[in-house]
């Protein structure tokens, strides 16, 4: 295959590297081992985090082995937020998170074959170390003057929030992770994205100087930014995380649909696994024909299939399909359905009513003549069945369900009715 830094620049997936020339040899030398680390400060992972392990992936399938480090120890901390103190976890909830963190990163790494992924925890080298020995052994070699320079530090140090002495101590616990698996397991590449680069680089340095001789490296990936300015990984909803119980997959499977035009080739060569081919005729597609869809469509249905599986992938693309009339409605089951109508303008009611009167409530025309209007102009559709009658009501029996009505005024304007007193 392509060399893999080059593969990673073309998917512009490198940001920093301590020496690229270095890496490069290194790569070609290998395999060499690496790692990258998620800490467990919430019970799921979420799209930032993809970027990460899908890295370590493409890493892996170039013939090197990965460790993947889920933080019992330094998810009892946290790394430093830009404004505030993280909340402090108790070790009950945070082992909890660790057992789910894995359980996501498992499927999505190789965990067989030559060169088979290792599950770590920071927490088998912390736990028994006492706090004299790790201020000896570990915190003597680090320089507080350049400690307070790491970006994240600083920020906070110039905040009026400050920084605890807690927080500022991250740094030296990830360092000590590098340093732990250099040892244990021959590890001589961290990754990470480029804003933990203070974090990444303590390591290095923390090895250069207890080992000399070692030939160690880190690697950041970038920032991912989008073309309107809001924050990537992020919905109205809030943020897109890979539980299905805190983003649904129907709410994943949209946030990749929905993607802009200008950030949907970014996003093919960061998350997709379709070779260079593929993601070029895509991205043409997308220059010459936007309406369509075909690279956003393309990249949803390959991350969806990838975070939540095949049949939940063809449960969407269906429930997708038959909101829009080109499918049917009641062959959905209940939960895709209540995940898919949970994403568009909604109201609850004890009693179905008038049709042009829950058009009106739920905010699918300004007023309820404006919906009298549009049944009389053959757009207005409950179920998917065109209403021909002003005065029409639906029946119980109507009830997806027995409880939704989907909404739609023409081809794109949906809603959905929830009947609680059925």
């Amino acid at each position: 295959m392509t060399d893999i830094v080059d593969e990673l620049k073309w998917r512009r997936l490198i940001a920093l590297s301590t020496d690229e020339d270095a890496l490069r040899k290194a790569f070609a030398d290998g395999p060499v081992t690496f790692y990258c680390g998620f800490d467990p400060t919430a019970p799921s992972l979420h799209l930032g985090n993809l970027v990460q392990i899908l890295t370590m992936r493409r890493i892996q399938e170039a013939g090197n082995r990965p460790l993947a480090l889920v933080g019992g120890a330094t998810g009892l901390i946290g790394d430093p937020k830009p404004t505030a103190e993280r909340t402090l976890n108790s070790p009950e909830v945070v082992a909890g998170w660790v057992g789910r963190l894995r359980a996501q990163i498992e499927p999505l790494l190789h965990f067989d074959g030559p060169n088979a992924a290792v599950m770590v925890n920071n927490l088998d080298w912390t736990q028994g170390l006492s706090a004299i020995e790790f201020l000896r052994d570990v915190g003597k070699h680090f320089r507080v003057n350049k400690m307070i320079a790491k970006e994240a530090v600083s920020r906070r140090l110039n905040s009026d929030a400050g920084i605890s002495y807690t927080e500022f101590s991250y740094q030296i616990l990830q360092g000590m992770d590098f340093l732990e698996l250099y040892r244990r397991h021959g590890c001589t590449l961290q990754t990470g994205g480029s804003d933990q680069w203070g974090n990444l680089t303590s390591g290095t340095d923390l090895i250069h100087r207890v080992e000399p001789d070692a030939a160690v490296h880190a690697l950041g990936t970038p920032l991912i930014t989008k073309a309107d300015g809001t924050k990537f990984g992020k919905t109205e909803s809030g943020t897109v995380w890979l539980d299905p119980e805190m983003t649904t997959p129907y709410a994943f499977y949209q946030f990749w649909v929905n993607a802009d035009d200008r950030d949907v080739s970014k996003f093919l060569r960061i998350f997709s696994f379709r070779s260079r081919e593929e993601i070029e005729e895509l991205e043409r597609q997308t220059e010459e024909r936007p309406q369509a869809r075909a690279a956003q469509r393309a990249l949803a249905e390959e991350l969806t299939t990838l975070v939540h599986g095949a049949d939940q992938t063809a449960a969407v693309i269906a429930a997708s399909k038959a909101l829009f009339g080109q499918g049917e409605l009641a062959e959905l089951n209940e939960k895709t359905l209540a995940a898919a109508l949970s994403e568009v303008p909604h109201i609850q009611v004890t009693e179905p009513g008038l049709v042009t009167d829950l058009f009106a409530e739920v905010g699918l025309v300004a007023s309820k003549s404006a919906a009298r209007r549009t049944v009389k102009e053959g757009g207005a559709y409950v179920n998917n069945a065109k209403v021909t009658a002003e005065d029409a009501v639906p029946a119980r029996e109507d009830l997806l369900h027995g409880r939704w009505l989907v909404l739609r005024r023409g081809k794109k304007n949906l809603a959905a009715v929830e009947v609680t007193g059925a």
